[in-house]
């Protein structure tokens, strides 16, 4: 494959909320052994060219990734996010909620330590795809694609670690290289054990590969979604914080419902029908459509169904924009960390949404 030079990808607008199709819901998977290609498998190499000095906030942000509590994207620049990343972990570890790295903060996060950064080589399989170069970004033009995967493999690279593409240009400079066998550096977001893959009809393990996420995760009994905060949390039966993640939650338009849901339904990789009477910045002359999966549907690769009619809980083609912009009323996250709550919860767990 040709070596292409690193460059930075265009973002997605604002995917709106809808329902995917009904048979996707709760998709099951089988007990046989999954095949996931070597394609997501990172060989770790030796950095070479001396010492490199990450971004000062990017130790912290894989080290709260890697424990389940999400900022968002890993681009080591400190924001709000990681503040709310690291309340998150003071409250699930009973130290003093101040959003800042102190001691104690900084004492508890030791006890499992992670390099910030990995070098890898790019698997061929990986640098391949397939890709979607001309995937349109509006929503109602994407019907007749069979995949809304990634443009190009810088866009599929970021995702794969939990990042953006500026991220990844930073870290190798802007004359690096990215195709098959080229050695970078990326965030340490670790390959996916395989062994515990299973087969199924969508995708999911491939998708979970391809995301980092690792199938197995603790479960939950109840979500909280803060609207003033951006936060999603996730509770066990007996009431301890398991994971949070930053989230986008509705607008002026279409506000989020406050009050008590329920999840009635998971899909993964869903089929998504877009109907412009739904939103309120789409003419209703346009027709319905059925989009296909991907992640960089409307939908990302994940739908959690909710109790009120129309909303949902799901991922994004944007992973940035999470908790710096607006949706249409449903709650976004980044596509890994939709993954991963995908993997907490079943249906009939609570969902509160406060202000």
């Amino acid at each position: 494959m040709k070596i292409r030079q690193l460059s930075i990808v265009v973002l997605l607008p604002l995917a709106a909320c809808n329902q995917p199709s009904p048979q996707n819901q709760e998709t099951a998977q089988r007990d046989a052994p999954a095949i996931v290609e070597d394609s997501t498998r990172f060989e770790d190499v030796e950095a070479a060219g001396g010492a490199f000095t990450p971004p000062p906030n990017l130790a912290i942000e894989v080290a709260l990734d890697r424990l389940g509590f999400s900022s968002g994207v890993i681009d080591g620049k400190p924001t709000r996010l990681d503040d709310l990343a690291l309340r998150g972990f003071q409250a699930a570890n009973d130290l003093a909620v101040s959003g800042k790295l102190d001691e104690a903060t900084r004492a508890a996060l030791s006890r499992a330590p992670v390099e910030p950064l990995r070098t890898v080589r790019i698997p061929q399989g990986f640098a391949q795809g397939p890709f979607v170069p001309d995937l349109p970004a509006e929503s109602g033009k994407q019907a007749g694609f069979d995949h809304l995967g990634y443009r190009n493999l810088m866009e599929a690279l970021a995702e794969r670690f939990h990042t953006t593409p500026e991220t990844i240009v930073s870290l190798n400079g802007p004359d690096a290289r990215i195709g098959a066998g080229t050695v970078i550096r990326v965030p340490n977001v670790a390959d996916v054990d395989t062994a515990n893959l299973k087969a199924d009809e969508r995708g999911w393990s491939a998708t979970l590969a391809a995301l980092g996420v690792a199938p197995v995760q603790p479960q939950a009994d109840k979500l909280v979604v803060s609207k003033s905060k951006g936060s999603l949390r996730a509770f066990d039966s007996a009431d301890k914080l398991l994971a949070q993640f930053p989230v986008t939650t509705g607008s002026e338009h279409d506000p989020l419902p406050i009050g008590n849901w329920k999840i009635l339904g998971v899909s993964r990789n869903p089929d998504f029908h877009y109907n412009p009477k739904l939103f309120w910045d789409v003419s209703d002359k346009q027709p319905d459509r059925l989009l296909k999966p991907g992640p960089n549907g409307p939908v990302g690769v994940v739908w959690l169904d909710l109790s009120k009619d129309h909303y949902g809980i799901h991922g994004t083609g944007e992973p940035a924009s999470i908790g710096h912009s607006e949706s249409h009323g449903c709650v976004r996250l980044t596509n890994w960390d939709a993954a991963r709550l995908a993997q907490m919860v079943k249906p009939g767990v609570s969902v509160v949404f406060e202000e």
